[in-house]
């Protein structure tokens, strides 16, 4: 018993530690160093922020968020086909591996980008967030395979938590080499950030190895078919309508929309918010972004034990209930010490709400099945949608009002909309089939 104890832990530890490699995916290339760099190499004197791609001219920051937006997208359509494939044919492993070396090779060729290569530039950072997304959804399938319901929350948030830790320390270090380049033998801070780019690839692929090492490669040791792509199809519509049948289901997923669409938004724009209302320079946004990281470790575990004592639904109630408080007060934030008070208690609510999302859904799967990346994708896309959807909404009303304060205020809704639904939520306890079972029998 104790050696099958002490390999279960072994592989929920390595499970945990692919968050540890590839959340610094997102906070180097998609919230901090990537963008900047991005927007500097594409400004030219005589055409501004304009910039040519494919022979159009288009603004800079537009182009990206329009790539962004497009791997999402996706990922949102093929997620569902290719889960259901990798439960049909028990290759989850094999998706999730391909995803990340994707990814992390994507990362490393944007050590190549100038400015000059745009096209190709755009092509890297597609492939990385597609990457990214993808191997997501077979991660978080996972989680309900081995872990019992009662570690799903703490295992959720000790993988958040490790992200969290891993992208500062990188950050931090990528952030030394641009600001003392010269220490580094670096020419500047562009080729500074070009190297953060290829170290992050490297550190994806080489942590990414922990997991892929203990994680097992076929649980419920399903055959390999033939005709893998028309079997996905099937097993994607039997899921869909449990979902669609399951009220509890849907109910969650219709508030896991709604309330994404303002946590995802906030992510990716907390610094645009920043730089546009309030003048912030670069380093004190990176502080205010690194600010939320590091008290998102402590959220994540703090609500963990919230849920323990209250339940999940109450527990996200809670935060989702704070979300909307944040989004009024953004409206009135004036100064930088306001909005790093703001930006602490974001990364409070963050880190805790991503987590117990997770493993919340992870306790509405039916316990008779075995394919929890076909149910997991339903997840994965419903968060994507709520990105695209979030960052339009933002950006247009933006457009219309001429002011991101409005935006904010537009988010409090939509965390408004994703509380009434949580409200309908009733979270059953069963005793779901677990890694600890499989390793028993």
């Amino acid at each position: 018993m104790r050696n099958v104890t002490t390999e279960v832990k072994k592989v929920q530890g390595a499970w945990a530690m692919y968050d540890w490699a590839n959340s610094v995916y997102s906070l180097v290339i998609t919230s901090t160093i990537f963008p900047v760099y991005f927007n500097s190499v594409t400004k030219s004197e005589d055409r501004g922020d304009i910039a040519l791609f494919f022979g159009y001219e288009i603004v800079n920051t537009v182009l990206y968020s329009y790539s962004i937006s497009f791997s999402f997208l996706v990922i949102a359509l093929i997620s569902p086909l290719l889960s259901g494939i990798a439960d049909t044919g028990g290759k989850k492993l094999t998706f999730m591996k391909f995803f990340a070396y994707l990814g992390s090779v994507s990362c490393m060729g944007l050590f190549f980008f100038d400015g000059d290569n745009l096209e190709y530039g755009i092509l890297c950072a597609v492939l990385a967030s597609i990457g990214y997304a993808g191997s997501i959804v077979f991660y978080n399938a996972y989680l309900p395979e081995i872990a019992s319901e009662e570690e799903y929350d703490l295992l959720s948030a000790k993988g958040f938590a490790l992200g969290y830790v891993g992208s500062v320390i990188l950050l931090v270090l990528n952030l030394l080499m641009i600001e003392f380049s010269g220490s580094f033998g670096l020419v500047d801070g562009g080729e500074a950030a070009r190297w953060s780019f290829l170290i992050t690839g490297i550190w994806w692929l080489g942590f990414s190895q922990i997991p892929f090492s203990y994680l097992p490669d076929n649980p419920y040791n399903k055959k390999v078919e033939r005709a893998l792509l028309f079997k996905g199809y099937q097993e994607i519509k039997k899921v869909f309508f449990v979902v669609m049948d399951t009220s509890v289901m849907n109910r969650f997923l219709a508030a896991f929309l709604f309330y994404s669409m303002g946590v995802q938004t906030v992510m990716y724009l907390a610094a645009s918010f920043g730089d546009k209302e309030l003048g912030l320079p670069g380093d004190k946004l990176i502080i205010t972004i690194l600010i939320i990281q590091l008290v998102a470790i402590v959220g994540s575990y703090l609500f963990a034990y919230v849920s323990k004592k209250f339940g999940n639904r109450n527990s996200l109630v809670i935060m989702v209930f704070i979300w909307i408080l944040i989004c009024g007060a953004a409206y009135f934030v004036m100064n930088e010490y306001q909005f790093y008070a703001l930006a602490f208690v974001v990364g409070m609510v963050m880190g805790g709400i991503q987590s117990l999302s997770r493993s919340t859904y992870s306790k509405l799967i039916p316990e008779d099945t075995t394919d929890h990346a076909s149910y997991f994708s339903f997840y994965d896309v419903t968060e994507k949608i709520a990105i695209v959807l979030g960052t339009l909404s933002y950006g247009l009303i933006e457009q219309i009002t001429g002011s991101m304060r409005n935006s904010s205020l537009a988010l409090g809704f939509f965390f408004m909309v994703g509380f009434g639904f949580l409200l309908l939520v009733r979270i059953p306890r069963k005793n779901f089939h677990n890694f600890n079972e499989t390793q028993n029998a």
